[in-house]
């Protein structure tokens, strides 16, 4: 099976946020792939797999980092695909914010949609609707799945009405 999306990540203590996206891929059926690859230690390789993506088949990319959080921005320079940028903390992290400002400041020219710091489910519902641009299966899912959203919430708003307050209106 050829992967759609692939999911990259500059190390492996990125998985936990990664996983939000794998886990949303999946439940669309959606064939991914997930690879660590870091833009400092292994700079031939992201050159690389960025290079060969398209013609691997994948769709758009999911790219993960923390810190200075260069892969995103440098696995589209070598890429046609889409690539979204995921922001995440960790242990050499400003709470997210190097990160954040690292993938979403990029140069005219080599765009990366970014999601929120570690927001990694985000990052999969969006590579899900880039696919569904061009795949009416998909797009029927995510209506479903967007339904599924509002009758959370209504049910939420159900059931706050059992706190009462004497000044509750």
């Amino acid at each position: 099976m050829t992967p759609k999306v692939s999911i990259i990540m500059g190390s492996t203590s990125d998985w936990p946020v990664m996983q939000e996206a794998a886990k949303i891929l999946d439940q669309f059926k959606i064939p991914f792939e997930v690879n660590a690859l870091s833009a400092h230690r292994v700079p031939e390789q992201v050159a690389e797999f960025g290079k060969n993506a398209s013609s691997r088949g994948v769709k758009v990319i999911i790219a993960g980092a923390g810190g200075a959080a260069h892969l995103p921005g440098v696995i589209a320079a070598f890429t046609t695909c889409p690539v979204i940028g995921v922001p995440c903390k960790s242990t050499i992290s400003l709470d997210g914010w190097d990160s954040l400002l690292s993938i979403v400041q990029m140069p005219p020219g080599v765009p990366v949609a970014t999601v929120g710091v570690d927001g990694g489910q985000n990052a999969g519902i969006l590579a899900v609707q880039m696919l569904g641009t061009g795949d009416e299966k998909i797009t029927a899912e995510l209506k479903k799945f967007k339904e599924k959203l509002k009758e959370k919430v209504l049910k939420a708003n159900e059931e706050l009405k059992q706190f009462k307050f004497d000044n509750r209106i």
